[in-house]
């Protein structure tokens, strides 16, 4: 299936599901024109209908509750429970069990993506190297969170220094 019936038959589901604002679905479509990130980021709903097929020797690996459309933009930092600044994926809203190379290969897609077009500075071999990496160790450690203040003080200089404006 094309992306243009991909979409027409996502955009058709989900207008079933809630109630859907046209202008807002108009911003969305000339924000996807705008290059290859932005466009990947907003069709989720096609990778996992091609992903199968482009992998196909990853689909067979063990379920796991998926972020689903993990990209190097679904990173950030948020304060937990006890104040704490934590580091990490801040976005699960197409979360649902799948294989968990769909996670890995997506981000390491989107990695590459981002450092093709300027918007992320690291090679591909690096990302997926570092991927893999912070997967196992993740795992290992039974999925601790990565507490900022306490354990990471460069990535807490990164994220407390530069603050942007939220525009």
């Amino acid at each position: 299936m094309d992306i243009e019936e991909s979409t027409r038959r996502y955009e058709e589901w989900l207008g079933k599901q809630t109630a859907l604002y046209r202008p807002h679905l108009k911003l969305k479509h000339d924000l996807m024109r705008e290059g290859v990130f932005p466009f990947f980021r907003a069709t989720f709903y096609h990778w996992i209908q091609v992903w199968p097929e482009i992998c196909s020797e990853l689909v067979a690996a063990p379920k796991v509750l998926s972020i689903g459309d993990l990209h190097v933009e679904n990173f950030g930092t948020w304060r937990d429970k006890e104040g704490r600044l934590v580091w990490g994926v801040n976005d699960f809203d197409e979360a649902y069990p799948l294989p968990y190379t769909n996670d890995l290969v997506r981000l390491a897609a989107s990695a590459e993506i981002a450092d093709a077009t300027d918007d992320l500075h690291v090679k591909p071999k690096e990302a997926c190297d570092a991927i893999l990496t912070g997967y196992i160790e993740a795992i290992k450690s039974g999925g601790e969170p990565f507490v900022v203040e306490e354990e990471h003080k460069k990535l807490r200089a990164m994220a407390l220094g530069n603050l942007r404006a939220p525009s």
